[in-house]
């Protein structure tokens, strides 16, 4: 191999291993000669070949595990051989001929393979002894009838199905043998689900294909319809043909998706390559004659190999990826390239056939530059060019030559949608529910206005008329909205069916019409009515109606219509989903005529309930807002337009402007604000209420603590049977469901003959993996561990004994201090069913350690004396009378004496052993029996009867000192036969025996079992589940649904290495770290290891401490555990299936290690689950010799049945056909690059390659992470599929609820099977830090209580990330589990749940199964990770989907969407813009001196409307709005003591600083993503460290979002506080001004607040040199932003660049609000002396320019004279410095000039210079070569500076306080002090061990 790779040996690698294997041969030459036993190296290398041949064809048969290894080396052996023999046999005789072709026939079984050995010879594997795997083989391997394979140049016959269309359509090899493996898992999978039995009849065969060919080809039949063309799905109607038929289309279908590459998210334009590629199928099976050629129908590109990527796939990906490279990686705007939506939906027109078959590649779909598409030479004219070459000769090209010339392909442009930046878009999306808003605030302040206060008042005849006024404002928004159609999809027109543009036009005009109808007759008749009077005592009084009125019911019809088809939603999915010409008809007027979002409807039931909630919600919204909103503004309102206004503090630029309009403004508009924002607080706290009684009506949190899991554990194996072990009967499934949940109470004993057994087994599994996973200690394992014995299988169980602890102690004391009869003590005992276990356990054991311990027959018949004298007392009940209960403590010393010294089994402790039972036995019978005489009676009776014990003749005192012992015996035989001591080496008694002794001896302290947290909340969680209701019954592994999971992975961590591990981030190591947090996983990891610390570790044992370590941090190796803990439950629970009675009790462990059965157990696992990670960067890590490669084969050595996907990248010399002209010679043998898709497992402990599928091009074209998926899905096996995150975790006792979770696939949830199953995360990283535990409960409450209500009632939950399943062949028609199109797609997953509820899918959410998750725990973490969400909301705004969500949901379940989507951010995106318009309105009030002038003159009291809106605002601000459901939920589920626990807790810890800060994270990134773009992925990282942030860092990250603001909030508070006379002692204000000045500070100093050691003085030292060392640095070409401010300036204004003319436009209109400062306050100055001038306005500016213009001398006086000049310079600087003094006093002594003026002057002039630079931002592409912009960059600096320097003074000032360092310490890691970690050495960092 390395000779053909390199014949010359240039390379000097192949040159040094050609040296080194010639002298490895010659070295080994003489000892191999002797062994030959065929003399020609070719002939021997066959003979050894055949050797291993032979051994694998002979042992290859069975399953035994032993000689696996053995097999599968001779296997890998055997490969090798093969290679070399193809090598060395070359054709140059006969004889080599028939070797090398018989060799080649025979070496099938050496093709590596992935889950299935299809190929013959192979080792035997036990998944093919699986019934339904040989009947899909079969299937798939019938060959019959199909054409031959002489016209496909193929030798021999087709071997199935798929070699038929690999040969007929030139798929790929490693596509084809991908696939043939994939519909047999599919078709075998799918008759186990459909028969319950071992044989397949053909009638279950044929149901199996049906159900896949309806699930394949929905999508496909659906589009056929839509476009009105036939399917070319023909089945014929002979049975057997069919069924062939069906599988040929299947497996055409898969092996055109197998290869599509990027074409996977266009489902449409699959749809028409199997359409026609499907007509060529069925042509050639029936031998049709085309009618254009006249000949065979034959596939269009022929069956060369790789003839299917290249001609079909390659030019269509060209399109996506010349299309994605004018995105200009996000900055160019969505109207200028075609992402993959609007490339696929070119496909939802009929124009997409003129594309034709084969392809025209001159089409205009072909073309990407909206140029001429020939004149820029692209890439198509060349392929076509060049292909026409090839086929047909010079003429032809000439011709194709001409014909190009004709045709001028176009660029098509966008289709159907068009995404622009504009708050528009959200007005057009959901249009109606702002056209609620807007109609319902007219008709309330129209009710306000007449003073409404009984809702029959508005019949009345004039207030009825008022209100109708509102239908005037609607036709107007409609014509806005009209308008809005047309502009946003005129860049769409090119592909935009007439019809499309005609009712566009029409709506248009329809709208015009009504807008000037409307107003006109609204004026011709108002109050101009006619009235007819109505049944005498009927509440309307009369009947009023006017034209008007008239002209308003016809103007309602539509909506009437659609008011009516609401209520009948059947009816409604009809009209939208038939092509009847009546229905299209109706409805082409209601919705635009698309593919997807039509019937949508959810079904009546579903429709009440979301109807239900947001009457409710709505109602209340109004009530509220008529009530302390508006209602209270009216009276005020009248006031202010009576009062005129004629002195103002400033020169009023509007004087002439009546009735105090801009007063009005300022009073109205933070209501306004307001009442458009508080939905989403209503949302909230009926979101809170709906969701709690649905937690508790589904028993969510039923098992809380340890207490309520101990009182219910006995009811566990009952929940067990119902839940996890699959059902014998469906009538027996049913009656178990309806009886167990209403009567709980049920013994034990009813459970069938091995449930009992099962759920032992089960449960000490889960308790086994606990100690494996170090969260229990082996001590702790004992006391959890339920023993299996036979008894099991009887109904008596024995409890483990965290369960019984300290019940023998409190049994012993109730006995001992009883009085009275037997029954009562009986009684008393058993009332505590764990406590009589546990005393009943105590006794029988203590009778069987006896029995097997005294072996003497004397001694045996005492003991038995004795227990026959204790049984007969209970059952005469005259136990109390014959026995004393005060000596049962001594009597329980004396047996835990005993058992230790069983335990210890010392065999010269066997003294000991005598006189303990000596003691006992003196104890027994003289204390505690009231007739122990009675024993010596019976003694002597025994004997009597054997007349040789005449020594037992003697009183009772002499033979107890001979009782136990052997001395007193005559032979040595019998001095063995008196104790068996030691106890005989016997497991289950040595078990039984340790049980006994902690029985007897443990104490209080096993009532805390288990210690660890995790553990505890596992099993709670896990026994809660059983109890859920709406988990489905189990069925069998062999009968369940199949699937994978697949985990996209980049270059995230995979295993953390020694050298990471001891390695100091901020002087503290990762494994210190881990110790100090983990201090109980730790020690039990080191009693694991057998060692006593660290350093004690060995260095065998450096691999365990790595995965220790990366399984508590967010690692790949902790995701693949968890996942493979699928693999173990389902091996788990086929044996639970399979196994019989006995094996049961031999242990899970010890069947799988020596039962040939076991086999069986891995083929199910195999057969059922698949996990795949797709890791892109594999490939290039491996040549490389990256560690992480490394990483990654021993996670698949550690799991073998894992699958690792990755993208191989290398280059290619073309060699092609010389072409006549050198040049084009040249061009054909450039280099290229070749990606290949590629599949690999472990063998041996190397990765082998089992796939290898090309790609047309780079992968990576769109977002990064769904590529990723993307690639690696075609690997994926199942009918479901989970999609994990790297950051997730997985738990055995969960995974044993999977095969429940998917059988909702098979039932209807609503109108349809769901196709997305959400499910719940647990996120493990909020255990640290107090801001980890915010983002905890937080997205616990959004994942629980928020999902939970979006999926049932509201009908709108969509997919959020992981970890999801997916109805996986529902999706891979439909365009695959995400969207990748650059920039819009950025929230990839949620997309998913888009496109599946917009292609009628249905998806759901369940909570009796969860996973792991994790989160960032740092606030910069944080923070990115809030603006990755943002941004990703912000695209999502303008993207097409939420528009038709928006559009094509009604009425209510689109609000569901809004208000659960983007509604979110836009409501706190209006809450804080609330903040400024009141505080700008109030700054307004006061500066113009209209507040005063106002009161002065009405004594206007304007409280309680102000007071009730901005109490709304605080809501949010102070994180309520979160906290809510966050409250409920934890109530759920640890009580609702703990949770206002918790809570209080929280807000002390800042919980509210930390939300309100996230606020303004939220809304800043939301904001400015919609405006000008810049949404991009932000990695977060993942550090387990608690690392300190500089302040540097700090200030580049917050800046712009957070401090900036938080400034601008400050100066209005301290303008308006300065100059207001309003509010002085009002409430209202001190809301206001506590609300406002709370959120401005916390915006400026959270981060220092959340920053780990932010207060610590060194640390502070050090950011200010940090700070001044970033701030001074110069910029330039190659440095980072985080070494110098100038590139970090620059870099800020990136999102400017890309802006558009509006986007500019609107950015300087914002920043003129700075220049309101100037402008009020100049006319407050003394110098001013009250004078209202326009003058003294020009004068402040003559004065700024005064300041620049001196900054600017310095500056220019530093240039010329600071380096040569110093003196002179130093004199210019005190020559200005005097100047500026001498006018300031000038002005102070002549013009009145105060120090209160100066003050006034700073907070006038700072605004404005703020304004100046954010306007020359804005227009920097005018000024930036001018001088202009040198002198803005300079002035921001000293912003920027100055800023910071106010920042961290107050920062600075509190470190020199030791105090304030501790406490930070304290309420930052106030957690982590309650676990009593080690928080003060992390963060000192300090090495200590």
């Amino acid at each position: 191999m390395a000779h053909n790779m390199d014949r010359n040996s240039t390379g000097r690698g192949v040159r040094q291993f050609k040296t080194s294997l010639l002298q490895r041969l010659e070295r080994d030459v003489e000892i191999t000669i002797g062994k030959r036993k065929e003399q020609k190296d070719g002939r021997e290398v066959k003979r050894v070949y055949h050797a291993y041949k032979d051994y694998i064809n002979r042992y290859g048969g069975g399953f035994d595990k032993k000689n696996r290894e053995k097999l599968l080396n001779a296997q890998g052996i055997a490969s090798v051989l093969y290679e070399v023999l193809k090598t060395v046999i070359n054709p140059v005789g006969p004889q080599a001929i028939v070797d090398r072709d018989s060799i080649h026939e025979r070496s099938e079984f050496l093709v590596p393979y992935n889950i299935l050995p299809l190929d013959d010879g192979c080792i035997k594997q036990a998944i093919m002894e699986i019934h339904e795997i040989k009947a899909a083989i079969e299937v798939v391997r019938n060959v019959r009838g199909l054409p031959s394979a002489q016209y496909f140049q193929e030798h021999g016959h087709f071997l199935d199905l798929f070699k038929f269309l690999q040969y007929s359509f030139g798929f790929q090899k490693g596509n084809v043998a991908n696939q043939r493996e994939h519909l047999i898992l599919l078709i075998a999978n799918t008759y186990t689900r459909l028969s319950q039995k071992q044989s397949l009849n053909s009638k279950i065969k044929d149901a199996a294909l049906d159900e896949l060919m309806r699930k394949f080809f929905k999508n496909y039949t659906n589009w056929c319809k839509f476009l009105g063309r036939r399917s070319n799905i023909r089945l014929p109607y002979v049975n057997q043909e069919a069924q062939q038929r069906k599988i040929l289309y299947i497996g055409l279908y898969l092996l055109i998706w197998g290869e599509a590459s990027n074409l996977r998210f266009m489902p449409e334009c699959l749809c028409y390559i199997f359409h026609h590629m499907a007509y060529e199928l069925h042509g050639m099976l029936t031998d049709d004659v085309s009618a254009a050629t006249g000949e065979k129908v034959m596939p269009a590109y022929g069956g060369e190999p790789e003839s299917f990527l290249n001609n079909i796939v390659t030019p269509i990906y060209r399109v996506i990826y010349e299309e994605a490279e004018k995105n200009k990686n996000g900055t160019a705007d969505y109207s200028t390239w075609r992402n993959y939506d609007d490339l696929n939906e070119y496909f939802w027109s009929p124009d997409c056939f003129e594309i034709g078959w084969p392809m025209r590649l001159e089409h205009d779909f072909f073309c990407t530059q909206s140029t001429n598409c020939n004149a820029r030479g692209s890439w198509f004219s060349s392929f076509a060019r060049e292909k026409k070459m090839n086929e047909e000769g010079n003429e032809d090209e000439e011709q194709g030559a001409i014909m190009e010339e004709k045709h001028q392909p176009k660029w098509l442009g966008k289709t159907n949608f068009v995404e622009i930046r504009s708050f528009w878009q959200i007005f057009r999306s959901f249009e109606r529910m702002w056209s609620f808003f807007i109609l319902s605030l007219q008709a309330m302040i129209i009710m306000a206005c007449h003073d409404v206060g009984s809702p029959l008042q508005v019949f009345d005849a004039e207030i009825f008329e008022d209100i109708m006024s509102i239908f005037i404002t609607s036709s107007i928004l409609k014509l806005i909205h009209a308008i809005l159609d047309i502009a946003f999809t005129w860049k769409a027109r090119k592909t935009m069916e007439f019809s499309q543009k005609r009712k566009q036009l029409i709506r248009l005009a329809v709208a015009l019409i009504w807008t000037i109808i409307l107003p006109v007759y609204y004026a011709h008749s108002r109050r101009k009515y006619t009235c007819y009077p109505t049944q005498y005592g009927s509440w309307l009084g009369e009947w009023c109606f006017s034209s008007y009125m008239v002209a308003v019911a016809i103007y309602l019809v539509t909506n009437a219509v659609d008011l009516v088809l609401f209520f009948v939603p059947a009816i409604s999915k009809y009209i939208e989903t038939s092509d009847w010409r009546l229905c299209k008809a109706l409805s082409w007027w209601a919705q635009p005529r698309l593919f997807i979002g039509r019937g949508m409807q959810e079904t009546q039931v579903s429709l009440f309930k979301y109807t239900s909630f947001w009457i409710l919600v709505l109602s209340t919204k109004c009530l509220f807002s008529y009530s302390f909103e508006i209602k209270p503004l009216i009276e005020p309102t009248r006031l202010i337009m009576k009062i005129g206004v004629e002195n103002y503090d400033w020169h009023e630029l509007f004087p002439k402007v009546k009735s105090n309009a801009g007063a009005i403004v300022a009073v109205w508009t933070p209501i306004i604000v307001v009442y458009f924002m508080d939905t989403q607080i209503w949302y909230s706290v009926y979101c809170m209420i709906f969701g709690g009684l649905y937690g508790i009506l589904h028993h969510l949190g039923e098992i809380r603590t340890l207490g309520m899991l101990r009182s219910r554990f006995q009811t566990l194996p009952k929940a067990f049977k119902v839940r996890l072990i699959p059902p014998l009967l469906k009538k027996d499934q049913n009656r178990i469901r309806k009886s167990f949940f209403y009567k709980r109470s049920h013994e034990v004993s009813e459970s069938g003959q091995t449930d009992l057994a099962k759920f032992v087994l089960v449960w000490n599994q889960i308790v086994r993996n606990f100690r494996l996973e170090d969260l229990i200690s082996n001590r702790e394992m004992n006391l959890m561990t339920i023993p299996m014995s036979s008894e099991v299988l009887s109904g008596i169980i024995r409890w483990p004994i965290f369960l019984l602890a300290n019940k023998v102690s409190m049994a012993l004391s109730i006995a001992t201090n009883f009085v009275g009869k037997d029954k009562v003590l009986f009684r008393k005992i058993k009332k505590d069913k764990y406590m009589y276990s546990a005393v009943k356990e105590c006794y029988e054991s203590l009778q069987y350690i006896l029995e097997v311990l005294v072996v003497g027959d004397l001694e045996k018949r005492v003991i038995s004396t004795i227990v026959n004298e204790i049984e007969e007392s209970i059952r005469t009940s005259s136990f109390l009378e014959e026995f004393k209960m005060r000596e049962l403590p001594a009597l329980q010393a004396k047996c835990i004496e005993l058992v230790e010294i069983l335990v210890e089994g010392n065999e010269d402790h066997h003294v000991k052993v005598v006189k303990v039972l000596q003691d006992i036995f003196e104890l027994v019978t003289h204390d505690i029996m009231t007739n122990g005489s009675r024993i010596l009676n019976l003694i002597d009776s025994f004997q009597g009867t054997e007349g040789d014990f005449t020594i037992f003749s003697k009183r009772i005192d002499s033979i107890k000192p001979q009782l136990f012992e052997s001395a007193a015996r005559k032979d040595a035989a019998a001095r063995k036969d008196a104790i068996h001591f030691p106890l005989p080496d016997n497991a289950p008694l040595n078990d039984q025996i340790q049980r006994f002794l902690l029985l007897l001896s443990i104490k209080d302290k096993a009532m805390d079992i288990p210690a660890n947290l995790e553990a505890r909340r596992r099993i709670s969680f896990f026994a809660t589940s059983l109890f859920m209701d709406n988990m489905p019954s189990a069925p069998k592994v062999h009968n369940m649904l199949s699937f994978s999971v697949i985990t996209p992975h980049y270059m995230e961590d995979i295993n953390y290495s020694m050298k990471e591990l001891h390695s100091s981030r901020e002087q503290v190591s990762i494994i210190f770290y881990m110790q100090k947090i983990y201090p109980d996983e730790w020690k039990n990891f080191l009693e694991r290891m057998e060692c006593e610390n660290l350093d004690a570790l060995k260095d065998e044992n450096e691999e365990k401490l790595r995965n220790w370590a990366s399984f508590r941090g967010q690692t790949l190796s902790r995701t693949v555990r968890g996942m493979m803990y699928y693999r173990e439950a389902l091996k788990l629970q086929a044996f639970l299936d399979l196994a019989e009675v006995e094996d049961i009790l031999e242990g899970y462990d010890s069947f799988e290690r020596n039962n040939p059965k076991s086999a069986k157990l891995d083929a199910l696992a195999d057969m059922k689950f698949t996990h795949v990670v797709s890791f892109q960067m594999f490939g290039a890590q491996k040549s490389s010799g990256d560690p992480h490669a490394k990483d990654i084969l021993n996670l698949m050595i550690r799991y073998p049945s894992l699958r690792v996907a990755y993208v191989e990248e290398k280059e290619e010399i073309l060699t092609s056909k010389p072409q006549k002209e050198e040049k084009e010679e040249i061009l054909t043998n450039k280099p290229r690059k070749v990606y290949s898709s590629i599949l690999v497992k472990a063998v041996n402990g190397f990765d082998q390659e089992i796939y290898r599928i090309k790609l047309p091009g780079p992968p990576n074209i769109g977002e990064g992470k769904p590529e990723n998926q993307n690639h690696a899905i075609i690997f994926t096996r199942g009918e479901a599929l989970q999609t994990i995150d790297m950051n997730q975790d997985n738990y055995l006792e969960e995974a044993l609820k999977m095969r429940n979770l998917l059988q909702e696939f098979l039932s209807n949830h609503g109108r349809r099977p769901p196709t997305i199953l959400g499910l719940r995360e647990h996120i493990f990283t909020g255990s640290v830090s107090s801001l980890a535990w915010f983002m905890s409960y937080q997205e616990t409450s959004f994942v629980t209580i928020g999902q939970r209500i979006l999926a049932n009632p509201l009908r709108v939950r969509f997919h959020y990330g992981h970890p999801d399943v997916f109805d996986r062949i529902f999706h891979i028609t439909r365009g695959g589990i995400s969207k990748a199109s650059k920039t819009i797609n950025l929230s990839e997953d949620v997309f998913a749940g888009f496109n599946s509820t917009l292609r009628q899918g249905c998806i759901t959410y369940h909570e009796y199964l969860q996973v792991g998750k994790g989160r960032d725990v740092g606030l910069s973490q944080i923070s990115k990770f809030e603006a990755k969400v943002a941004n990703g909301n912000s695209e999502q705004t303008l993207s097409r989907d939420i528009y038709r969500l928006g559009r094509q949901f009604d009425f209510f379940r689109m609000l569901s969407c809004y208000f659960t989507t983007i509604g979110f951010y836009i409501s706190s995106l209006i809450s804080v813009i609330g903040i400024y318009v009141f505080l700008y309105g109030q700054l307004y009030l006061v500066l113009s001196g209209l507040q005063k002038a106002l009161i002065l003159e009405a004594r206007m009291q304007n409280i309680e409307s102000l007071e009730t809106a901005l109490a709304s605002q605080s809501f949010i601000q102070l994180g309520l709005l979160t906290g809510l459901p966050m409250v409920m939920e934890i109530g759920l589920e640890k009580g609702f003591l703990t949770a206002l626990k918790d809570f209080v807790l929280m807000q002390l810890q800042l919980a509210s600083v930390f939300f309100t800060f996230s606020l303004g994270t939220k809304t800043h990134y939301y904001g400015r993503t919609v405006f000008h773009g810049g949404a991009k992925y932000r990695p977060t990282g993942r550090k387990v460290v608690v690392s300190h942030a500089s302040f540097a860092e700090n200030y580049r990250l917050y800046s712009r979002s957070h401090f900036v603001k938080g400034f601008e909030l400050l100066l209005l508070l301290i303008v308006y506080d300065l100059y207001r006379r309003s509010y002085e002692s009002s409430m209202a204000y001190v809301l206001i001004t506590y609300s406002v000045w709370f959120m401005s500070i916390t915006w400026l100093f959270a981060p220092f607040l959340f920053n780990p050691s932010g207060f610590n003085w060194d640390k502070i030292v050090d950011d200010w040199k940090d700070w001044n060392k970033w701030i001074k640095e110069q910029g330039g070409i190659g440095i980072q932003q985080d070494k110098s401010w100038q590139s970090w300036w620059n870099d800020e204004q990136a999102h400017l660049r890309q802006s558009g003319f509006g986007a500019r436009l609107c950015e300087i209109i914002l920043s003129l609000r700075f220049f309101m400062y100037q402008y009020g306050l100049v006319y407050h100055l003394d110098i001013s002396q009250q004078s209202k001038n326009f003058l003294v306005y020009v004068l402040s500016w003559v004065v700024i320019v005064a300041v620049f213009l001196t900054v600017k001398a310095v500056n220019l006086g530093r240039q010329l004279f600071s380096a040569k000049y110093q003196l002179m310079f130093r004199l210019f600087k005190a020559f200005l410095f005097l100047g500026v003094i001498a006018v300031i006093t000038t002005l102070s002594v002549i013009c009145e000039l105060s120090l209160r003026d100066l003050i006034v002057c700073c907070l006038a002039f700072l605004p404005t210079g703020w304004g100046l630079i954010l306007i020359a931002q804005a227009v920097r592409p005018k000024i930036e070569y001018t001088g202009l912009w040198h002198f803005t960059q300079v002035l921001a600096q000293a912003y920027d500076y100055g800023m910071g320097i106010v920042i961290f003074a107050p920062i600075a000032i509190l470190a020199w306080l030791p105090i304030i360092s501790a406490f930070q310490t304290r309420f930052l890691f106030n957690e982590a002090f309650n676990r009593h970690l080690q928080i003060q050495p992390i963060l000192a960092g300090k090495k200590k061990q």
